[in-house]
């Protein structure tokens, strides 16, 4: 089964890094950065939003420290295997089995023109962009399963 971690990065102000072995044989960790304060803000069933980040090494998965380069430090808040629903290019949802979420995750992509009507990808309905263009944006959310 793949592998998650969910880190709390603080550099510049505090986020967390969501972080899953991707599907195949090399397996680097997909990574989103979801922009909230603390941890049970993720538990909290909220529609957040996310930032798509480079692919990391998977040392990340048992690593706890400072990040080479001043970018400052991360905890790992929780740990554990997942199964995959769906993996495609602008949706993932897993059912993780962690030590503190136990649960559906999803994160979907969805384009925005700014107007604030957004879109709707994987049942995660998008937020407006402030200050208009053509933005993509990625959302989190966590949901117990029954």
């Amino acid at each position: 089964m793949p592998q998650f971690v969910i880190l709390e990065h603080r550099w510049n102000g505090v986020h967390f890094d969501f972080m899953v072995e991707s599907p195949g044989e090399n397996r680097p960790l997909r990574t989103w950065a979801i922009d909230v304060e603390s941890f049970e803000q993720l538990r909290s069933g909220l529609t957040l939003p996310a930032r798509s980040l480079p692919d990391h090494r998977r040392e990340y998965l048992t690593y706890e420290g400072p990040i080479s380069g001043d970018r400052g430090h991360v905890t790992r808040c929780d740990e554990g295997v997942c199964e995959v629903i769906c993996w495609e290019h602008q949706g993932v949802s897993l059912r993780v089995h962690g030590r503190q979420l136990d649960g559906l995750v999803e994160l979907a992509e969805s384009a925005s023109d700014g107007s604030g009507t957004g879109g709707n990808v994987s049942g995660i309905a998008s937020a407006s962009i402030a200050g208009g263009g053509s933005t993509t944006c990625w959302f989190f959310s966590f949901g117990k399963l029954r």
